[in-house]
């Protein structure tokens, strides 16, 4: 049974002398270790698990072999553990996603292509890119492919490309400056779009409509439902806003929104609630 489409018995390296004739090759994934480790846990009665791991992948090529430096992350169960004062939600598709941002921030790689997908043992998730050349894939893995480790419940992950990280934060310069004096404007909006159209895609359009006070835009609801008319999805949205050098008039914000919501009408289709 093929786990994952991408991985290619034509690229595998031999190992000469094996083991065992199921250890007989060297890996081209961290994924099944990965998953090997949750389905450990689980059957120990340790749901709740966020794993991750630097390790080499092994393939052998036209060229040669060829070496890759990996870092995976894996999230299974709760995010936090139980509390009296707080609740504790299941890992999801954001809890990745933040994690996966972080990193690349930290580093000062920024401006990447995104694009949806649903390879690489992943059912639905994100692949972030730069001049063709993939840095990360995150998302939900396949039930299938869990299944097949004995793990039941969903799983969350994140599979970096970490040489190619590295080759690109040594010519990434890290400015730092002062936290501004003036304050933060948030304004929020809730939209109806097609069923079809992302937030990454709503995201992107907002900061090409406005890069110099608009700081971020963040995905606060979303409503699918009878009440919506068919084929449609409720996002809502919040737009924080902010100038280093003075602080913003709502006359100013007012003239900002409605940039913003003209572009989303005439580029997603978007209208407001």
């Amino acid at each position: 049974t093929v786990l994952i489409p991408e991985i290619d018995s034509a690229l595998n390296v031999e190992i000469l002398n094996p083991l065992s004739l199921d250890l007989n090759v060297m890996r081209q994934s961290l994924m099944f270790a990965g998953l090997e480790n949750i389905a450990y846990n689980q059957n120990r009665r340790n749901a709740d698990v966020k794993f991750y791991e630097f390790g080499k992948t092994y393939h052998m090529m036209e060229e040669g072999y060829k070496e890759n430096q990996h870092l995976q992350l894996l999230v299974n169960g709760k995010v936090l553990a139980e509390n009296w004062n707080t609740t504790s939600d299941k890992a999801n598709y954001f809890f990745v996603k933040e994690k996966v941002e972080h990193i690349l921030a930290r580093l000062g790689i920024t401006k990447l292509k995104s694009e949806t997908i649903s390879t690489h043992g992943f059912s639905e998730g994100l692949m972030y890119k730069f001049k063709k050349k993939r840095l990360v894939c995150f998302g939900k893995l396949d039930k299938k492919l869990c299944k097949a480790f004995g793990v039941k419940s969903d799983v969350y992950a994140a599979d970096f490309d970490w040489d190619l990280i590295l080759e690109l934060a040594g010519y990434t310069k890290i400015k730092y400056q002062e936290v501004s004096k003036f304050p933060e404007v948030r304004r929020d909006l809730s939209l109806l779009v097609d069923k079809s159209v992302t937030f990454d895609e709503l995201s992107k359009i907002a900061k090409q409509t406005d890069n110099k006070i608009l700081k971020s835009v963040n995905l606060f609801d979303v409503y699918e439902g009878d009440k919506l008319p068919e084929g449609k999805k409720s996002y809502a949205l919040s737009f924080t806003m902010a100038d280093e050098t003075k602080t913003l008039t709502d006359k100013y914000i007012d003239k900002v929104m409605e940039k913003l919501i003209k572009s989303l009408a005439d580029k997603a289709g978007a209208e407001l609630r």
